[in-house]
């Protein structure tokens, strides 16, 4: 009887008093009365705790993308200086020195280490260098090609970054021996087809990109790491459309310059100067 009148009296009391819940978030008790019937408190001490504001940010719009972009193609783009082109004048691709050098000294030229590199099925003539035959899956197409060594119309080695475009951005002002380097550089050359290649000639990304566009942001990740490397410049307008590009794969990472290559070769090279002039009739 005792526990019974017990049970009566707490159920009297929260009758009179209300209910009362926690807050899962703060861990105090709050009061939930009826408001039709409760008159509020004038007496009672504020259970609320102020919240300290918030503390201000320094870091500007322009730090916050550096960050987000750090190691990335688009931040070193924002390294590389812009300027206008330069000249073509006395342009001549005699001065990046032969076509294809033995430039790692391996026994073979530059041309064969990069189809016997980056192709598939690969089979070497007799001497060992010469790729016969093989498989390519083309980035610039998204086309597959069974190549066969002395049908020029199947593949190329494009530089990614063209002689041309890195004469009127700097290369005009080097000795042949660092020409020489750019032009065999497996940085800067990718088999191709040869098409599109042609296509390409000495056109920047602001005049001609690779027509399978998944390739795209690869393709200008690589032009970037060239010319960081280099230290050659861009223009306003190839700045912008490695931008636009960039805009829709902004984690996309500077190519990885993993064959080292050295930035000036050591072969006796003589520059045979600007070509001679055409007498006019």
């Amino acid at each position: 009887m005792k526990l019974k009148n017990v049970v009566s009296g707490i159920v009297a009391a929260v009758a009179l008093s209300g209910c009362s819940s926690m807050s899962a978030d703060e861990g105090t008790w709050t009061a939930t009365n009826d408001s039709s019937s409760a008159t509020p408190s004038t007496t009672e001490p504020s259970t609320e705790v102020e919240q300290p504001a918030p503390a201000e940010t320094t870091t500007s719009e322009d730090e916050a993308v550096a960050a987000d972009t750090e190691g990335t193609a688009l931040a070193a783009l924002a390294l590389l200086a812009v300027k206008g082109r330069a000249p073509m004048t006395g342009y001549d691709r005699s001065r990046f020195g032969q076509a294809w050098l033995d430039a790692d000294r391996n026994g073979c030229d530059t041309r064969n280490d990069v189809l016997g590199e980056l192709l598939t099925d690969v089979a070497l003539e007799s001497d060992g260098c010469v790729v016969a035959t093989g498989k390519y899956d083309d980035p610039y197409t998204g086309d597959s090609i069974d190549y066969r060594q002395g049908d020029g119309t199947l593949i190329d080695i494009d530089h990614v970054i063209a002689l041309g475009n890195s004469w009127a951005t700097g290369s005009q002002r080097w000795d042949i021996k660092r020409r020489a380097a750019l032009a065999n550089d497996p940085l800067n050359l990718l088999p191709a087809d040869a098409g599109a290649n042609r296509q390409k000639g000495d056109g920047d990304a602001a005049t001609w990109l690779p027509a399978y566009k998944p390739f795209r942001c690869e393709y200008v990740a690589r032009q970037v790491a060239v010319k960081q490397k280099y230290e050659l410049w861009v223009t306003a307008p190839e700045r912008d459309a490695i931008t636009r590009i960039l805009s829709g794969c902004p984690g996309q990472e500077l190519t990885p310059d993993t064959w080292g290559a050295p930035s000036r070769v050591n072969h006796d090279l003589t520059d045979p100067g600007p070509p001679a002039e055409e007498p006019v009739e």
